[in-house]
This record gives C-alpha cells, sequence and structure tokens, in this order.
C-alpha cells in the first residue's frame, strides 16, 4: 500500500509540474493546463487497480487531494489547475470527492473497480475533451441557465465518453454490451450538459458508474 500511495504522489505531482511549466512557457493556456491535469489525472485510477486492493487503502489519496484541492482553490496553490478567467468554481474538490466515493464503493469484493474506472475515465477524458473542443470549435452555443456548452462539446462528450467505455467492455471481455455503453454514452453527455459550475466532476462519474453497474456488470 506504501509504495501504492508514493507512486499515486508522484504521478499526481508530475502531472501538475509539467502542466505549471507548459503554461508558464506559453505552450499551453490556463485553460490547457487545467484541462491537461484533468484528462491526464483520470489515469489514476489505474495505478489505485494496481496497488490498492480494499476500499481503504484505495480511498487514502482521494481523500488527502480533497482536502489539497480545497486548499488550492481558497489559496490559489496550483495555479496550474484553477480558473483564473472565469467564475470560480469547485470543480477540482468535487473531482476528488469522485475518486474517494468510488474508491469506497468500488474497490470491494461485491463489486468491480471497473465500475468506477467507467466513471472516472468518462470524466476524465469526455468531460476533458468536451471542454477543449468546445472552446476552440465551438460554433453552436447551448444555453441552460448558467450553463453554457455547445453542441461540438457535446457531441465530443459523447464520443470521448464512448471510446473509454468501449475500450473497458473490451478490455474485460464485455462486448455484448455495446448497445449499454452508446446508451451510457448519451447519458453522460446529457447529465454534463445539465451540471453547471464544476458539478460535473460528480454527477457525471456517480452517475456513469451507477448505470454502468446496472446495466453492464
Amino acid at each position: 500500500m506504501a509504495i501504492g500511495i508514493i507512486v499515486s504522489f508522484v504521478y499526481i505531482f508530475l502531472i501538475i509540474a509539467v502542466a505549471t511549466i507548459l503554461n508558464k512557457r506559453d505552450i499551453i493556456s490556463n485553460e490547457g493546463s487545467r484541462k491537461f491535469i484533468h484528462i491526464l489525472l483520470s489515469n489514476w485510477w489505474f495505478i489505485a487497480m494496481h496497488y490498492f486492493k480494499t476500499p481503504v487503502s484505495a480511498s487514502i489519496v482521494p481523500a488527502i487531494f480533497v482536502l489539497i484541492n480545497y486548499l488550492s482553490y481558497k489559496n490559489n496553490i496550483f495555479k496550474a489547475m484553477e480558473r483564473v478567467e472565469e467564475e470560480e468554481t469547485l470543480g477540482t474538490v468535487y473531482y476528488a470527492i469522485s475518486l474517494l466515493i468510488l474508491s469506497l464503493i468500488t474497490f470491494s469484493e461485491k463489486l468491480s473497480s471497473w465500475i468506477g474506472a467507467a466513471g472516472i475515465l468518462v470524466m476524465g477524458y469526455g468531460d476533458g475533451f468536451a471542454a477543449i473542443i468546445g472552446s476552440k470549435y465551438g460554433k453552436h452555443p447551448l444555453k441552460f441557465g448558467s450553463t453554457k456548452k455547445s453542441v461540438e462539446g457535446s457531441l465530443a462528450m459523447f464520443v470521448f465518453s464512448f471510446i473509454c467505455l468501449f475500450a473497458i467492455i473490451f478490455y474485460t471481455n464485455s462486448l455484448h454490451s455495446l448497445g449499454y455503453v452508446i446508451l451510457i454514452s448519451v447519458v453522460a453527455t446529457i447529465v454534463e450538459l445539465f451540471s453547471p459550475k464544476g458539478t460535473d466532476n460528480l454527477t457525471v462519474p456517480l452517475m456513469v458508474s451507477f448505470i454502468y453497474y446496472l446495466l453492464v456488470f
């Protein structure tokens, strides 16, 4: 367990360090550095699956980062992952809370960590690339209350959600669930569309994992 925690911290802080360097050298924008971290951090789940075998051990790192991310949000400690131009949200804290909840629930004898992987990877890659593509190529806006999205971003959300979920069912020999993967990708896209102010980092992974559990597991 100790090795897993060390590897986790090295991986996470390496991502933040690289994003910070790329941002300071103007290779990527602040929003780009945020999404760089957002996407790659979801891969931590594979580290957890390799090193941690119980809910308690798997939840230690996310629990620590709930606190770290909140402190960073309040004090702008890790500038590469905090918003500077748009309205500030607790998105990074919600991200860590999702990791914590799914670690506690899915790393158990009765369930499977692949259930958590479905939600976390869809959040990381689906939501991450939706924001990138939507901000760069979004020409057809979708506005619901205070939530501003685009058709292009939502399409990216669906495509990358499908890719992540298809990879999981392929690896776990569950290709008979392909129709469900399409359905879950549609649901993930809708949930992301209607989740304001960073709450999609909670709603998307929890909803995806729940539906994956009901339909595929």
